[in-house]
């Protein structure tokens, strides 16, 4: 068992506190801090660290996958980590965005291989051969876009910004109420011409200001996230795309899984992100960087999503998130009230490599090597040939878990 040092990503979008103060450094920091990424992905592998010093995790399961990684799930993933865990940080919105399946990777992949496209190019849509399903837990209040709303919803939202340049769009989607309806407004919206996009969205953003100010709540959050993202991305087709999308505020402690073709963009907020171990992004807007909307409409899920939160089961101390995805299970495990001053087991999921990272409080981790002291903002790599783990903490305490999913 290790302490693990993980690396920081600067994006524009990023806060110059949240990371910094959730791991105990100076803040504001010197550049927007977005994501801490803790796993073995070759672009930021984390850095374990022991009595001899500093090396990669990347490095340390390549020496020995069947150790760090435990026999079977070295051969499962041909002796890779296959999940990344990332600390997120947004104080403005993501970009739009969805990832591909594991299908869609390959061929993706292989197909800017044979077009020459680099592999650092900012052209280039696929960096891995993998699909990226992710989980997103929150540590604070959280706001986000995701997933394609029923479409009878957005026809009533749409209606209720009473904009006149709206209707043959409602028209449309209100005789087609289905995913092929939700495919064909999206599509023409991302394919507009500028010109129309720069009558269309100034209309959306008036209705949007005249919604707020009648005192409305039914969609009062959807309104002022156009406004929001119409004065940061000015003519940019995302603003249209946000009134298809699930609205979605997040408590502490509530998480949202995204499988493959999800439309979502974060808004706001700090939260733990688990992920099959892959950089892949197909950009739909709301961003400087590259779109390929050819690309973005192959991979897309328009089915209809009512509602993205996952659900949960408790387990003892430990509180699992229920996804489907094989390469990551995500857990908390908390410790309070008669748990507190002694040491207790943490629930065995299996055989297989874990990443701790502490979310409140101070604990101390023991395992077949010895112990670690963590405390907020700490994480660490527990090798599978060095559990099952046993905690200690005498305040309130808990320990996000991160582990291969069964």
């Amino acid at each position: 068992m290790h302490l693990l040092y993980g690396a920081i990503r600067n994006y524009a979008w990023g806060s110059r506190t949240a990371i910094a103060e959730f791991t105990g450094r100076p803040a504001p920091a010197p550049h927007p801090e977005a994501e801490l990424w803790l796993g073995a992905h070759p672009g930021d592998p984390a850095i374990l660290e022991d009595s001899e010093g500093r090396t990669s995790l990347l490095e340390a399961i390549a020496a020995d996958p069947d150790g760090q990684l435990g026999p079977s799930v070295s051969e499962r993933f041909g002796g890779a980590l296959p999940f990344l865990v990332k600390v997120l940080a947004a104080d403005e919105p993501l970009s739009l965005q969805a990832h591909p399946s594991a299908t869609q990777a390959i061929e993706g992949y292989r197909a800017e291989d044979h077009q020459g496209v680099p592999l650092n190019s900012p052209e280039r849509n696929y960096r891995d051969r993998s699909h990226k399903p992710e989980l997103l837990l929150a540590l604070s209040d959280f706001e986000a876009l995701v997933g394609f709303r029923p479409a009878a919803r957005s026809v009533d939202l749409m209606r209720a910004l009473a904009v006149p340049r709206l209707e043959p769009y409602i028209a449309l989607l209100a005789g087609q109420s289905d995913a092929s309806g939700l495919r064909a407004l999206f599509t023409t919206w991302i394919t507009a011409p500028q010109s129309d996009l720069d009558e269309l969205i100034p209309a959306v953003l008036e209705g949007a200001v005249g919604y707020i100010r009648s005192g409305a709540e039914e969609f009062a959050a959807e309104a002022r996230t156009v406004l929001e993202l119409g004065e940061r991305y000015p003519g940019d087709a995302g603003v249209l795309a946000a009134l298809l999308l699930n609205r979605i505020s997040l408590r502490p402690g509530e998480g949202i899984f995204l499988p493959a073709g999800n439309l979502h963009s974060y808004l706001h907020g700090m939260a733990m992100e688990t992920m099959a171990n892959s950089d892949n992004v197909l950009r739909g807007g709301l961003t400087p960087k590259h779109v390929d909307v050819p690309e973005l409409l192959r991979v897309l899920d328009f089915t209809p999503v009512p509602d993205p939160r996952v659900g949960t089961r408790r387990d003892g101390i430990e509180m699992v998130y229920q996804t489907p995805a094989e390469e990551f299970a995500a857990s908390v495990l908390t410790l309070d009230g008669e748990n507190l001053g002694h040491e207790v087991d943490a629930p065995a999921r299996h055989d297989g490599p874990q990443i701790l990272v502490c979310t409140s409080g101070a604990v101390t981790v023991r395992s077949k090597s010895g112990e670690v002291h963590m405390q907020r903002g700490t994480a660490a790599w527990v090798a599978a040939d060095d559990g099952p783990i046993r905690l200690e903490s005498r305040q309130p305490s808990s320990l996000f878990r991160a582990t291969v999913g069964l």
